[in-house]
């Protein structure tokens, strides 16, 4: 790759504007000490030192664009209740809108509980509604969704899908078009249930594990004719313009049109790969927003995604380092 300026590419990110819409969690985490087993059960009684909220699901996307220096805001619904007041007060502490987030009294807002002890997850609790958004949700968060495009023009709208009832069919086909009729690019981190809902997306982002069971591939050979003959299969269904597949410690696919290559993962110390998927999303979409450039999004979205599984837990990408990095290993 001919020599890049990163510094301006990076500059250009806090022009962009960028949604962020779906299953929006909030992430707690209890962390203490066992001294003792339960007199009541043969459990570990913990001992809690000290209680951490962080972002999570859809908002970690957010998250990583707010600390990339885009202008976010994040479309979801999620329950009037203590932790929804929470969860939008983080999302506002890191200057991400929330003028589009819909509270609703139908649902409660989804809360993972860890229980951690010695570095070690013990327990986790999970509090939330999965059930699919009602009708009258739909149309309101479809009108806040109408509402942001028109009053924000963003360049960008995110699908962040966790299979908790936000992104219904119905939202995705309607959102889809509305991007497509005022020319927001679209960009999706699919899961299972709704894999071939997200028909005409600009980037279409899932990991290998999620190709191989929404195709029904039994494949172990991750080739580039292998990766081609895939991107085939899956624009037959969505006719989408770009596939961008992560392939975990092989690294990171992409295909527009005939332009395709497989790019290698940079050898790095592996502590936790959650939230990898959420970076490597955010990243790629900006860069592409950016510049144009599929392989040069390809690049850095794959570096970025290395850096995070770095750290342990769940981690919004550090801008000065991956800016680095790049010029480190890109130039």
């Amino acid at each position: 790759m001919s020599s890049v300026d990163f510094d301006q590419i990076f500059e250009r990110f806090s022009s962009i504007k960028v949604a962020v819409i779906g299953d929006v969690m909030l992430d707690t985490y209890w962390w203490g000490h066992v001294e003792r087993i339960s007199p009541e059960a043969p459990v570990p009684v913990v001992a809690l030192d000290k209680k951490e909220h962080r972002i999570g699901g859809a908002g970690n996307v957010a998250l990583n664009l707010a600390s990339l220096g885009a202008q976010v805001s994040i479309i979801s619904v999620m329950g009037d209740d203590e932790d929804g007041i929470l969860l939008k007060n983080l999302f506002e502490k890191q200057s991400i809108q929330t003028n589009w987030l819909l509270q609703v009294d139908t649902r409660i807002t989804t809360n993972k509980s860890r229980i951690i002890s010695r570095n070690q997850q013990m327990m986790r609790l999970d509090a939330e509604t999965t059930r699919e958004l009602s009708e009258e949700e739909e149309n309101a968060l479809l009108e806040r969704t109408e509402q942001y495009i028109n009053s924000e023009k963003p360049h960008i709208l995110i699908f962040e899908d966790y299979n908790k009832g936000v992104l219904t069919e119905n939202v995705i086909n309607k959102v889809i078009a509305l991007c497509k009729k005022h020319g927001v690019f679209t960009a999706v981190d699919p899961k299972r249930k709704n894999f071939f809902s997200y028909k005409s997306v600009d980037i279409f982002k899932p990991n290998l594990k999620e190709v191989k069971e929404g195709l029904n591939l039994l494949i172990e050979d991750v080739s580039l004719p292998v990766l081609e003959n895939i991107h085939a299969q899956l624009q037959h269904q969505l006719e989408h313009s770009i596939s961008f597949i992560t392939l975990s410690e092989k690294g990171v696919f992409y295909q527009q049109e005939k332009d395709a290559a497989i790019i290698p993962s940079h050898l790095r110390k592996i502590a936790d790969v959650s939230g990898a998927g959420d970076t490597v999303i955010a990243v790629a979409a900006l860069v592409y927003a950016a510049t144009q450039q599929i392989q040069l999004m390809a690049e850095v979205a794959n570096i970025a995604g290395g850096l995070v599984c770095e750290v342990v837990g769940t981690t919004a990408i550090d801008r000065e380092l991956l800016l680095k990095e790049c010029k480190l290993l890109l130039n």
